[in-house]
């Protein structure tokens, strides 16, 4: 059944049958997502061009990438409050417009000062559009066909990410950093106007007040431990450990805080974010899941691209595109694998893509001067397609285990333990690779790099095997009649 209130009786449609106008709102808000999070992931090549252009050490260069996690992890939280007292287009408008005003300031940027800001307030879009897309996805689509919708959102989650590199690389090498924004730009203002023009609302908002003290607290707490985590890099080459320190342990105390302050606010359906979502074993045995995943394999993809243009001394493009094929493999078995969550369930999906996508990640334990492109080529690749089998199954059993007035917040949770989890792998396996890098001489020297590689990939290899255990642990959810997506919003 259609969820889109247009005022009138809703229609009736056969299980499974999606209502065209509710297919152009999931396609809208597909198009915007994925520019939005092709966009995160474009920076982490640009960061050498960034340092000589700029004039900037490469500390502070991070912080491109750093302050976009950084708030992601802060505004994630609360969307889904956000989700449920804004309509559809008026969250829509607001990321579109404040992730076309970033880019246009980067664009524009006069120094990195500006640069940071401009990516500050992209980041602030980008946290409202997978949430966003989420919740409408579960609030429209009904039960039997959720795989298969939910699949396309994992090429987005997944495809996004993969393309990022292959296409900074190649702007970078031909046109500099600022060509990357300039191809986003027009794709995110045409999505934006065909989403003012014809993106309908969704479900039903409620009239409540936001919570100051929550969103202090959030900001406080997410933001503290993204910090925190992001700082740890530095340990090796003998910053100060006081500001990391601190940062945890404001991040540690400020999230304390906020679990409380939710718990009390949920008794009357004021929270900011729900927590009554984990009192579903499914929910949370998927969470649980996807922390060790996300964990893993962020971690590893931040490490792949170092190893293979400081240890096997290819160019930007060349780079680039070794992550391709994975990429395109992702795109292609997305709405594939979501069919077969729908009539098979999670199990003979997630065994087989956490045993494969832990497999690779030995493969890189393994890896040196002499590997070959080919080698890579083909385990990157594979730990794509064990990733895809994994996280469309993952993140569809976990929303679905809910009842439909919490897919808003289970959305923003799931956004919010993807973003957590990804910067303490980036930190962790990023920490490990510079100490032996340095201690092997240097980025300048390839066997350093590959000793860094492997063994900063290991650690990634240890938590991904962990998964193999949990993929027998999470089941898909029955199909309750009473749940339809018409009800979402009651």
């Amino acid at each position: 059944m259609s969820a889109v209130h247009t005022g009138s009786s809703p229609v009736v449609h056969a299980p499974g049958d999606i209502p065209r106008k509710d297919m152009a709102v999931i396609w809208v808000l597909l198009t915007a997502a994925f520019v939005a999070i092709l966009n995160e992931t474009t920076m982490g090549m640009a960061i050498p061009h960034l340092i000589e252009d700029l004039h900037i050490t490469p500390l502070a260069a991070q912080w491109v990438t750093s302050a976009f996690m950084l708030t992601m992890a802060v505004v994630i939280p609360t969307t889904g409050f956000l989700l449920r007292r804004f309509t559809t287009r008026q969250m829509f408008l607001a990321a579109l417009t404040l992730f076309s005003a970033g880019t246009l300031l980067a664009i524009f940027a006069t120094g990195f000062p500006m640069l940071l800001g401009a990516r500050i307030v992209q980041a602030s879009g980008t946290a409202i559009m997978m949430p966003l897309l989420m919740t409408t996805v579960m609030n429209l689509v009904p039960p039997a066909s959720r795989g298969r919708i939910m699949g396309r959102v994992s090429v987005v989650m997944s495809l996004a990410p993969a393309l990022g590199p292959t296409m900074s690389g190649f702007l970078l090498d031909h046109y500099g950093w600022r060509a990357i924004f300039v191809v986003v730009l027009p794709i995110a203002l045409v999505a934006m106007f065909i989403g003012w023009r014809w993106l309908a609302n969704v479900g039903e908002t409620m009239e409540a007040p936001i919570d100051v003290l929550s969103i202090i607290l959030s900001a406080f707490g997410f933001g503290g431990l993204v910090y925190g985590l992001s700082q740890i890099g530095g340990l090796t080459t003998g910053a100060n450990p006081v500001p990391l320190v601190g940062a945890l342990a404001i991040g540690v105390i400020g999230l304390a805080l906020f679990l409380w302050r939710q718990v009390v606010l949920q008794k009357k359906d004021d929270a900011l974010l729900d927590l009554r979502i984990f009192q579903s074993k499914d929910f949370s045995l998927a969470m649980g899941q996807m922390f060790l995943l996300s964990l893993a394999f962020f971690g590893s993809i931040t490490i792949i691209p170092l190893f293979l243009q400081d240890a096997l001394q290819l160019d930007a493009t060349q780079a680039g595109l070794i992550v391709l094929p994975g990429a395109l493999a992702m795109g292609l078995l997305g709405p594939f694998i979501g069919r077969i969550y729908d009539s098979r369930g999670t199990r003979v999906l997630l065994v087989p893509g956490s045993i494969l996508a832990a497999s690779m990640l030995w493969v890189f334990t393994t890896v040196g001067t002499d590997t070959s492109v080919w080698v890579v080529l083909v385990a990157q690749t594979l730990l794509s397609v064990g990733l895809a089998l994994s996280f469309t199954p993952l993140f569809t059993a976990a929303l679905a285990s809910l009842k439909p007035k919490f897919y808003s917040y289970g959305s923003a949770v799931i956004g919010t333990v993807q973003q957590v989890s990804g910067a303490a792998g980036i930190a962790v396996m990023m920490t490990a690779f510079t100490a032996v890098v340095l201690a092997g001489g240097g980025t300048e020297v390839p066997s350093a790099v590959a000793a860094g590689t492997r063994t900063a990939v290991t650690i990634g290899a240890i938590i991904a095997t962990v998964t193999i255990i949990g993929a027998f642990l999470i089941r898909k959810p029955e199909d309750d009649s009473d749940e339809a997506p018409a009800h979402a919003g009651h």
